[in-house]
């Protein structure tokens, strides 16, 4: 999530990045960022509303708003109508001449808390069959990753679970299971662009609010067969044709949850290899449960985490209360403002609990790293804790730490035949802070 408050004093990067001539593939660069958010001459609510209701838990009015999109040329829909019925004649041989799919467009659908806060933004292609003009579907496009703070957790998580003893390689193949949980879900962007490029991904999400996995399927489509009960069951028993059709081989893999984040790490037995935490409420606040270090939740996270490589990626944003530091916190953990005090109060709670405190299977004190990156265009830090980060034991710097995600951010970027540059979420240049 990112705030309004964050985007007016980003501003000036916005208009340095826009105006800067290149060819661009990716199609959720942020050269298109005004498409969702708005130029400075629009209202930033021009979009229209497709989904709106009030939430229960914290969130207010959550709303889904649609735009248009400029990408993919309409030169290039009947590659994916040829897809979509090639798609329909491997899961339903001899019946792929019952009618064709026609696509309708694409659109961006951004997810609102209380009118105010963008919480996720993913771009969908709306589609028929013509044996069925009435019976409209929308589909989440995997592959596009628009918003620069989730680039920024998918490029530091990958590079920096690569740069440990973790096989990613036969992961991404599908040669190896990779456990991966997702705290807080938004349109859902994430775990189903891990679950697309990583065949071997099983992805748990979790998510408090109902009204946000609603307005994810229903407004933002992605695919429902990943709703499961409170009984640990599937919602559906089976995914109907269609969904067949868009997420056959996919869908499987991925597990939505309707349930508290804290009840979830402390009931469950699950090991994860990498954890992504991205959860905000309708005040635009990261809940205090969730990086308090005498919290349930943080040290259950803990036993969650795998003690040989796991790593844990949180999204942080800046708070309002920046000119007044704390007396109680460092001058080194100052160091991460002005994103904030609370900031540096949550990278060290997350560094003491995950990896300071960890004892190891051997009866070892754990080791590892947590560092701090900011995120271009947006005011947000990605906050990295690994357990099993590829540095030799000793003196560790800056440079040492940031020449080593360079290395495996190529060669995640081979891997995974990314849209876009792990290497511009990981650049030297960028503000980088041990923890």
């Amino acid at each position: 999530m990112w705030s309004r408050a964050g985007s007016r004093r980003c501003n000036i990067h916005r208009r340095l990045f826009s105006g800067a001539a290149r060819r661009i593939e990716d199609e959720g660069d942020w050269l298109y960022s005004p498409e969702w958010w708005g130029s400075e001459s629009e209202s930033e609510f021009n979009g229209n509303t497709v989904f709106r209701s009030v939430s229960d838990k914290g969130n207010g009015v959550i709303s889904v708003h649609a735009y248009p999109s400029s990408r993919p040329n309409k030169v290039h829909w009947p590659e994916t109508e040829k897809w979509l019925q090639q798609r329909y004649a491997e899961i339903y041989p001899g019946y792929e001449h019952s009618g064709s799919f026609k696509i309708l467009g694409y659109q961006w659908r951004v997810l609102r808390f209380n009118d105010n806060t963008r919480q996720s933004t993913v771009k969908i292609m709306a589609a028929y069959r013509d044996t069925e003009p009435g019976s409209i579907f929308i589909m989440q496009q995997a592959q596009c990753l628009a918003i620069p703070y989730v680039k920024s957790m998918v490029s530091l998580g990958l590079s920096t679970i690569a740069s440990s003893k973790y096989d990613l390689m036969a992961a991404v193949h599908g040669k190896k299971r990779m456990h991966i949980l997702c705290i807080g879900h938004g349109g859902g962007s994430l775990p189903l662009f891990l679950a697309s490029k990583i065949q071997g991904a099983e992805i748990h999400v979790v998510e408090i609010d109902p009204i946000v996995i609603s307005a994810s399927v229903q407004a933002m489509g992605f695919p429902g067969f990943s709703v499961m009960t409170p009984s640990g069951e599937r919602a559906l028993l089976e995914p109907d044709t269609i969904n067949e059709v868009m997420w056959k081989g996919i869908h499987e893999r991925l597990y939505l949850y309707e349930t508290d984040a804290e009840k979830y790490v402390v009931e469950n037995n699950n090991l994860y290899d990498i954890i992504f935490v991205d959860a905000y409420d309708g005040d635009d606040i990261f809940p205090n449960k969730l990086w308090d270090p005498h919290s349930p939740f943080l040290n259950s996270l803990s036993d969650r985490l795998h003690p040989e490589h796991g790593t844990v990626v949180v999204n942080l944003h800046a708070d309002s209360d920046i000119s007044n530091p704390s007396e109680t916190v460092s001058y080194f953990y100052q160091r991460l403002l002005p994103m904030g005090n609370y900031v540096s109060r949550v990278c060290k709670a997350y560094k003491d609990v995950l990896i300071r405190n960890k004892v190891t299977r051997g009866g070892k004190f754990g080791c590892g790293l947590g560092f701090a990156i900011s995120v271009p265009w947006v005011c947000n830090t990605s906050l990295v804790v690994s357990r099993g980060f590829g540095l030799t034991s000793g003196f560790v710097n800056r440079d040492m730490v940031m020449n080593t995600l360079v290395s495996s951010s190529v060669k995640v970027d081979h891997m995974l035949n990314l849209p876009f540059s792990c290497l511009e979420y990981i650049n030297i240049k960028r503000d980088c802070t041990l923890i």
